[in-house]
Parts: structure tokens; sequence; C-alpha cells
């Protein structure tokens, strides 16, 4: 007898399935380097090379969307679109400096971080869905920005939200290869 598919959502099965394989990635991530700071780093690797690629499906999707003049206008277009479209989440816009050269991205609801629970030995030290500061700074990068970012909070260390902190570093200038004019 075949089971009727009408109960099941395509997106949550999906979604589901790429929180369990992430998670799979990043344990055996902690295997393979048996230090959290480096799994760290190797996170933020990964999430950079993602980041350099997607901008482009990013662009190709949201034809409304023009070269930004603020980061202001970055942060409205990275939450509004860029997550909802990527992650289906729309984090909330905090903790502007007085200068609007740095903010914090709020997400109540991490899809990476279901199911998930930090062994012991990495809870003061692995930023678990540290992939995501590299694919911001890499989509970011491809559009001529500089920015760090960086967790500054999760709710696998215990806090109540998940903070991803972004700082503008500088506007990159377009540059071609040596001997090319």
């Amino acid at each position: 007898m075949s089971r009727g598919r009408g109960a099941v959502d395509p997106k949550r099965v999906s979604s589901e399935l790429f929180s369990l394989t992430y998670g799979c990635m990043v344990a055996q991530l902690l295997k393979d380097f048996e230090n959290p700071e480096e799994v760290n780093k190797q996170l933020e690797t990964m999430g950079y090379n993602i980041g350099v690629r997607l901008i482009d499906d990013f662009l190709a999707h949201t034809p409304s969307v023009t070269r930004c003049t603020t980061l202001e206008e970055v942060a409205d277009i990275l939450c509004k679109q860029g997550f909802k479209m990527f992650l289906g989440i729309v984090p909330e816009i905090k903790n502007w400096t007085a200068a609007k050269d740095e903010f914090s991205l709020v997400i109540t609801e991490n899809p990476l971080a279901e199911y998930v629970e930090l062994p012991p030995n990495c809870q003061d030290t692995l930023w678990y869905s540290n992939i995501i500061c590299g694919v911001i700074r890499g989509a970011l990068e491809m559009v001529q920005m500089d920015v760090k970012c960086s967790f500054v909070g999760d709710t696998l260390r215990g806090n109540d939200s998940t903070e991803i902190r972004i700082k503008f570093v500088k506007i990159l200038e377009d540059s071609l290869p040596a001997g090319e004019d």
C-alpha cells in the first residue's frame, strides 16, 4: 500500500536534510582537526568559497537589486532577501554603531542549529554556524565590499539568540591582473 504525500512539506524535508548533512560535515571536521578553533577557520573558509559563488545566483534571481550605496542598504538586502532566499529566515538588524559602519544580525531560529547539541569540549570554542560568516564575507567581497564578520552569541552556547556582528572595512577597488590594461 502506498502512502499519500499530502501532509509532507518538501521545503521542510529539504531543510531538515540540509541541517543534518551540515551537522555531519561539522562532526567530521571535529574528528579530522580535533581542535574547535581550527574547525571555526575551516568553516569560515568553506563559507567564503560558497559566498563568492552564491552571490551570482542571488543577483541572477533578484534583478531588482541594484548597487547599494550605504551599509544600511546592504544589511536590509542581506536580511530580507539573501537570508530568506537561501536559509528561509529573516534575521533582525540591530545594534548599529553611531558611525553606521557596524551592525548585528540577530537570528532567533537558526536552521543550521536544529537538532544540534555541542559536545562539552566545544561549548566555549566552536562557532557551529561559522560557515554563515564566511558566506557573508565572500559574497560581499564579490561586490567590492570588505567586511569583518564574526559570531558574538549562539543559542547553542546558551544565549537567547544567535548574533553575528558585521563591520565594514573598506570598498575594494576593481583591479586588473598584472600586465593587463
